[in-house]
């Protein structure tokens, strides 16, 4: 079946869906109304799965043939002429470049040896690939986000008025004192390294193919990966301070709960949020696994409390919504499991990620990659991440047993 026949099939099952909570209304469900609209929710998700695993495969099937990929046409003639050099370096090696070529690709050489040669890249390269890593899913579709040149410690300013309020005064009355606080988080960057990308010869001799394009998205997906983490997960030690490290349990599941979360939990947990982040931004953050779980939760009367999405024409389409709110996909979101925190929810804007204007690059052309017929690149970038506001999100933790 074709992902057109796909995504229509799932259009039709999710309208079928909502019509099925628009027609119950109020009522009580009936065991038949629940198993219905729960057959309707999995086959939503095996047909999500499908399409997953559809694109990922005509993705891969793009990369083998780059022909038709985008190419850059800057205005600017230097940048166009560092552009040339960059691609000339990344094709035949630093010893294919005029002295003129190498002033104006590299800022910086690292001390290297000569077949394992690192640069810093001209930030118009540099920013090639911060653009890509922000269009990666996960944290970033709904975190802030800021880019500095270098990646020198950052403290960033932060106040929280949650708990201010002003006063009711008679005439001639002095009004009271009541200084904002200002507090600061670090916002320093981090280094996260791609591992070591091989691409064949061929495609390196082959003019035709945008070699900047297929290295820059090899570079995004695995240092886009690795960072999804950072920013979720993180220690803060080495790497970023994740949301889910930074945020505060708002609700812990009774005892038996390692593995599910009940609607009564579902409610504690939005109304742990304080009220004022009640504006419009909020969502949920969870994984694929738990989403599984939550979509057949019923409220106390049987009814679904997930709406599922559905596209609306080619201009956009509704969202997935879970209580009214919506959903962020994050699969670096604890599963469910003993002590977890699998649940985030709140204001995740208040999440600030910086991205330094700054990435090395390696090429590797010793023997373990020439008689392969490859050559090697690897690169770093630097990059970090913190909750700037830990009242804005609130988390969900489940039974330790």
């Amino acid at each position: 079946m074709s992902i057109k026949a796909l995504r229509e099939q799932k259009q039709t099952l999710a309208k079928q869906a909502k019509h099925l909570l628009a027609e119950a209304g109020d009522k009580v469900w009936t065991k038949e109304d629940k198993a219905k609209f729960d057959d309707i929710a999995d086959q939503i998700d095996s047909i999500e799965a499908q399409l997953e695993t559809m694109q990922r495969l005509l993705d891969e099937d793009v990369e083998k043939n780059f022909k038709d990929a985008p190419k850059t046409d800057p205005k600017d003639k230097a940048a166009t002429f560092a552009k040339n050099a960059y691609v000339k370096m990344l094709r035949h090696g630093e010893k294919a470049l005029s002295h003129e070529e190498h002033t104006s690709i590299l800022n910086t050489m690292s001390t290297t040896t000569a077949s394992e040669g690192g640069y810093t890249v001209q930030s118009e390269i540099a920013k090639e690939l911060v653009d890509k890593l922000k269009g990666y899913k996960g944290v970033r579709e709904v975190a802030s986000q800021i880019t500095t040149g270098t990646g020198n410690p950052l403290s960033y300013p932060t106040s929280d008025g949650t708990s201010e309020t002003g006063e009711w005064i008679a005439e001639n009355v002095t009004a009271t004192d009541a200084d904002v606080t200002f507090g600061t988080v670090a916002l320093n960057v981090f280094k996260a390294g791609s591992k070591v990308i091989t691409i064949p010869l061929e495609l390196l001799q082959d003019t035709s193919i945008d070699i900047v394009g297929l290295i820059n998205n090899r570079i995004r997906d695995r240092i886009g990966r690795v960072a999804n983490t950072g920013f979720t997960t993180g220690s803060g030690t080495g790497q970023p301070n994740g949301i889910i490290t930074a945020a505060s349990v708002g609700k812990t599941g009774t005892t038996g709960q390692t593995l599910t979360v009940t609607y009564d939990d579902l409610v504690d947990l939005v109304d742990s949020l304080d009220y004022a982040y009640h504006d419009g931004t909020l969502k949920f953050m969870m994984s694929q696994t738990m989403r599984k779980t939550v979509r057949k939760i019923k409220d106390t009367v049987g009814r679904p409390v997930w709406t599922p999405s559905y596209d609306k024409g080619i201009a956009g389409g509704l969202a997935d919504e879970l209580l009214g709110y919506g959903m962020q996909l994050n699969n670096d979101v604890a599963v469910p499991a003993a002590n977890a925190k699998s649940i985030g929810f709140g204001d995740f804007s208040k999440y600030m990620i910086r991205d330094a204007l700054i990435l090395s690059l390696f090429r590797f052309t010793d023997s373990v990659y020439t008689k392969k017929g490859q050559v090697g690149f690897m690169a770093w970038a630097r990059m970090g991440g913190n909750l700037v506001d830990t009242n804005a999100v609130k988390l969900y933790q489940h039974s330790a047993t």
